[in-house]
């Protein structure tokens, strides 16, 4: 079940990742899917959620081939244990 999880965000990542590489995405999609990923990237993840959201209020058109990965990105990453999201699985230290 996760790898079928895993796919179908990969495959729909790729769909973003393809409009973004031939232009098709407009400036406002581009912008706040930046800011997007560096909520990721802090683990805010009410506030990436909060911008998925927009997104699909305001464009969703442009962007509902692939924000449902992006949703699903979101989940599951939140989901993952504190540390395992940036590589660093394993490093944390034991507490007392």
């Amino acid at each position: 079940f996760q790898k079928q999880v895993c796919n179908d965000i990969g495959r729909r990542l790729t769909v973003l990742e393809d409009a973004w590489a031939q232009g098709k995405l407009s400036a406002p999609v581009r912008k706040r899917m930046s800011l997007l990923v560096q909520e990721l990237q802090q683990q805010r993840w009410d506030a990436a959620d909060e911008i998925h959201r927009s997104l699909m209020v305001d464009h969703v058109n442009e962007v509902s081939q692939w924000m449902v990965g992006v949703k699903r990105l979101i989940a599951e990453t939140r989901a993952l244990p504190s540390g395992d999201t940036d590589g660093s699985a394993g490093t944390e230290q034991e507490g007392p």
